[in-house]
């Protein structure tokens, strides 16, 4: 039975796999980002552009996933975006100009984009059928991935091309889709579970899940996407430019640079695993608020020092401070308008994506990286004061779990 706690088990078990998978694969491509920049030669303004194709496939595929949950299921949906991501992160070494890379990144972007909404989705109607914001520990599942693809990455990047790590990373993601894939299909989405005392107030959970938001709504689930947007824009430019900051501005090695976004993975997944008791304590507003100018602060710190240790410190610190963020933004979009909600929200979201590679790449040229990264600050404290200057309005809806 769909309601079952051992059916609810297994089905929190597959997503976690998943979104630990993606995170894997995004981080291995990370940290070959530099490598890649070499090889085809670039400027920074170059690479920008050319990594928008990540975001700009998200987006594009972000708007049509929500409707192929509502008609295929979210989990028929994830387990093909799965293969297409498998297949795609191979394709990158293969490029030769910032064209071509961009060009493949489109349609790595497309499956990255398309799983996310269809495991948030999913995820979204477990978080109703159990009744407690565990929305977090499947990001943390998403950071661990991303910690170890890291690190694996910064383990082989000086005995690998990029070619035969990508490659080996293919094949190892399409190996766990195969074994995880028909898990998930067989496991029916999660059921929402009907409060157990009659209330007068519509309860906003995965029974939204069937239905289009209204304008009312509609509202919420864009404030709730522009504060995810302001979480994309840092995640990215870490995922982007972390790496080459530490390399080309401080002087590491390759591996140590590689271990950065390691150690901002690895913050990441801590302030995830701790996400749950976070919400359950302070609530929706203070997760985001205390978050938000925590990551701000830490960002400062890892974009404009000059010692390796202190810009290390500061990207752990800026790691932990957004780690909630946009898990908490996508579940409570989720949560008003389900795969819709997610889907919105999502688009929202990665459009932080979208805008950040160009802008860091062409601030970096105007001015210096460490100078564009620092707007990875400004975004993270907008997020706060939006988290704070919107929490009448969406208060009752946020707080509600």
């Amino acid at each position: 039975m769909p309601g079952t706690a051992s059916h609810l088990r297994r089905l929190r078990v597959a997503l976690t796999l998943f979104f630990a998978l993606d995170g894997f694969v995004f981080a291995g491509w990370v940290v070959r980002i530099p490598a890649i920049k070499h090889q085809i030669g670039a400027s920074a303004s170059a690479l920008g552009l050319a990594l928008l194709g990540v975001s700009a496939g998200g987006v594009i595929t972000m708007t049509l996933t929500g409707r192929l949950c509502r008609r295929w299921g979210s989990h028929q949906v994830t387990v093909v975006c799965a293969v297409l991501l498998s297949l795609s992160v191979a394709l990158p070494p293969l490029t030769h100009s910032a064209l071509s890379l961009g060009l493949v990144l489109l349609l790595f972007g497309a499956a990255y984009g398309g799983i996310n909404v269809a495991f948030n989705s999913a995820a979204v109607d477990l978080v109703a059928a159990l009744r407690r914001p565990i929305m977090p520990s499947f990001h943390a599942a998403f950071s661990l991935g991303a910690m170890t693809g890291a690190g694996l990455g910064g383990l082989v990047a000086g005995s690998l091309t990029p070619t035969e790590h990508l490659t080996g990373l293919a094949a190892i993601s399409l190996l766990v889709t195969a074994i995880a894939g028909p898990a998930l299909i067989g496991l029916r989405p999660a059921a929402p579970e009907p409060p157990s005392e009659p209330s007068s107030e519509p309860r906003d959970s995965g029974q939204a899940a069937s239905r289009r938001p209204s304008t009312g709504r509609r509202g919420i689930v864009v404030t709730f996407g522009v504060i995810a947007l302001c979480t994309a824009y840092g995640e990215g430019a870490m995922a982007d430019w972390g790496a080459l900051h530490l390399e080309q501005d401080l002087d590491t090695s390759a591996g140590l640079a590689a271990a950065g976004y390691s150690l901002f993975a690895l913050a990441m997944t801590a302030g995830r695993l701790s996400g749950t008791a976070q919400l359950m304590r302070l609530g929706t507003t203070r997760v985001i608020v205390l978050g938000g100018a925590t990551a701000a602060a830490g960002m400062l710190l890892g974009a404009l020092a000059s010692a390796t240790w202190a810009a290390l410190l500061g990207f752990a610190v800026a790691g932990f401070g957004l780690a909630n963020l946009f898990p908490v933004a996508i579940e409570r979009a989720g949560a008003v308008a389900g795969p819709d909600g997610v889907a919105i929200a999502s688009t929202l979201g990665y459009g932080g994506m979208l805008l950040g590679p160009p802008t860091i790449g062409f601030m970096a040229d105007w001015l210096s990286l460490p100078a564009a990264l620092t707007s990875v600050a400004i975004l993270a404290a907008a997020a706060a004061t939006i988290g704070f200057t919107t929490r009448a309005a969406t208060g009752r809806l946020a707080e509600t779990h």
